[in-house]
């Protein structure tokens, strides 16, 4: 199983390689939840720059119903010159702060 390219908001092709995906899998409340990494990246309710590493991402939609309970899904992509790739995704009960890159003001 290779890398799987998904497309973002911005048009970009974002790769999220089996490794990654495997990664995030590892998570129980993470199982099932590959469909839902794709739509969030494709149609997030907003997308931060992160605070810490202004290459890095951060795409957010609310996912009321998971194991957990409602979470936010946050999907974290790592922009370089020519490339995009899933860094890793998880649930969280609050979004961090960052620059709003999305929607486009």
């Amino acid at each position: 199983m290779g890398s799987r390219v998904y497309e973002d908001c911005f048009g970009n092709s974002v790769r999220l390689t089996a490794e990654r995906l495997s990664h995030v899998l590892e998570h129980a409340e993470m199982m099932g939840m590959e469909g839902e990494i794709r739509r969030v990246l494709r149609q997030p309710q907003f997308v931060r720059r992160s605070s810490s590493d202004r290459a890095v991402s951060l795409y957010y939609d609310s996912c009321p119903h998971t194991t957990v309970g409602g979470k936010w899904l946050c999907v974290v992509v790592k922009y370089r010159e020519n490339d995009a790739f899933v860094v890793t995704a998880y649930l969280t009960d609050k979004p961090k702060a960052g620059e709003e890159l999305w929607p486009r003001k």
